[in-house]
């Protein structure tokens, strides 16, 4: 009878064919998935395509040597593990092996339990070292470049403000729109500081319900909360030496606002259900696009929290107010997802002025996902007019700067407009208009919720919503 499958893709590589054929069999029965070959080419030729968590190897091949095979693998996939197999093992092949990266060596004939349990052990070690890659450089500052082009005097002075503030330690707070790259100007703020080499480890505050975001920041004791069947430790002790970003701050509820108070005044917390203070060296950083000193006014925010945020304060433009940059965004974004997807797009002078009229309330996120679209979806080399999205083709024949200030539309409504339009051509479905605005499906209910939209018309091709109460 089969076991629940766990997971877990084995590469079997051995010239004994009633071997590979009775182990992969027994393997797939224990829940394995599994891809069996009989030579070290055919084992370098699946490899990159099986992807395996771990290698059952030979060390004796009909065309190469294990050795060799092992240490080509493991150039190619650092990740996986490898455990070696042979009826020829010694001890020198066996300490060679380990030395080049085998986690475990086993010979053969051996107990079907026996290998089950060095497939388990060395499935757990590498899932292990691949989360620690996470916390270490999977949120390090190797990729700044979505958005921060530009040559305008708002981006020149943005960058300006960046360096200097990031040369410092100080908590700081970023301000900005839906989409104008705060993530990224975080991200720019921790690779100037003296911490660069650390963790930058991201919580988004809008994204978990209460609860979760506090173990998640804060971690919790076993017993805590049902379902808490072990420790773990939080974010801030994952952070702890280098930067926390705390995205959507302005989203935590007045608890979590407490709690975060508290280490940035004494540097300590409690776990949840804990009673011992954990002491940590974190550089804060936190961005919200949301008013906090009117949120402080409704009383939705902690005064005190703020100024302690707000030792440096950051402020993006949003798109519309450096629309200098636009084309050198578009061209930038163009490039990269020509070189992603083997393509040689490029807009052509009306396409591109309809790109620099555009109001881009969702900013430069919107601005990336246009051109992303368009770059795959267009069949020429040359992109024009009619091939970019409706919104955006209107904006051709509005003339920049010319309208009465009676005509034109507050950045209010100008928003309202754009999620409705949205929402109207993906046919009132919320989560697939969260995607295409570029932004999280909770703060896309927050936003219908603030506009008070409802799903327009399935058959509605755009159009503008029903009047805005602004509450």
């Amino acid at each position: 009878m089969s076991r629940a499958p766990k997971d877990v893709q084995v590469l079997l590589v051995d010239d004994d064919p009633a071997f590979r054929r009775v182990m992969a069999a027994e393997l797939t029965r224990r829940g394995y998935r599994v891809v069996a070959v009989s030579s070290g080419a055919e084992a370098l030729a699946q490899a990159p395509e099986v992807g395996a968590d771990v290698t059952l190897l030979d060390l004796r091949l009909p065309d190469m040597d294990g050795i060799q095979v092992l240490e080509r693998l493991r150039e190619r996939n650092p990740s996986g593990g490898v455990v070696v197999l042979t009826a020829h093992g010694t001890i020198d092949t066996a300490i060679r092996a380990t030395r080049l990266g085998a986690y475990d060596y086993l010979e053969k004939p051996c107990p079907i339990g026996k290998l089950e349990m060095a497939i388990d052990k060395t499935h757990e070690h590498v899932s292990l070292l691949r989360r620690q890659r996470v916390l270490e450089d999977g949120y390090a500052v190797s990729n700044l470049d979505p958005g921060l082009v530009g040559k305008s005097p708002a981006f020149a002075k943005l960058m300006d403000g960046v360096a200097r503030i990031g040369r410092t330690d100080a908590t700081t707070l970023v301000l900005g729109e839906t989409g104008v790259g705060k993530d990224v100007v975080a991200r720019l703020l921790h690779a100037q500081s003296p911490r660069a080499d650390a963790s930058f480890v991201v919580v988004d505050c809008a994204a978990l319900h209460e609860e979760l975001l506090q173990s998640e920041i804060f971690g919790h004791e076993q017993g805590a909360f049902t379902g808490a069947t072990r420790r773990k430790h939080g974010l801030f002790e994952v952070a702890s030496g280098g930067t926390i970003f705390l995205d959507e701050v302005g989203d935590t509820s007045p608890d979590i606002q407490a709690k975060l108070l508290r280490v940035l005044e004494s540097g300590r917390f409690r776990r949840l259900g804990g009673t011992d203070e954990i002491a940590v060296d974190v550089r804060i950083i936190a961005a919200t696009n949301r008013d906090l000193r009117q949120a402080i006014a409704r009383g939705h925010f902690r005064e005190d929290l703020f100024y302690r945020l707000a030792t440096f304060t950051v402020e993006i433009p949003p798109l519309r107010e450096r629309r200098d940059d636009i084309r050198l965004l578009v061209e930038h974004f163009a490039e990269r997802f020509n070189a992603r997807f083997s393509l040689s797009k490029r807009f052509n002078p009306e396409a591109m002025d309809a790109l620099v009229r555009h109001a881009w309330p969702g900013n430069v996120r919107e601005l990336l996902h246009v051109v992303e679209q368009t770059v795959v979806l267009c069949d020429s080399e040359l992109i024009g007019l009619a091939d970019l999205p409706p919104a955006i083709r209107g904006s051709a024949a509005e003339p920049l700067g010319d309208a009465a200030i009676g005509d034109l539309l507050t950045l209010r409504e100008v928003e309202r407009r754009h999620i409705y339009s949205v929402l109207a051509k993906v046919g009132g479905n919320r989560a697939q208009a969260a995607r295409t605005l570029g932004i999280s499906e909770r703060t896309c209910y927050r936003l219908l919720e603030r506009y008070r939209l409802a799903a327009p018309d399935p058959g509605l091709a755009g159009g503008v919503p029903p009047q805005d109460s602004e509450p």
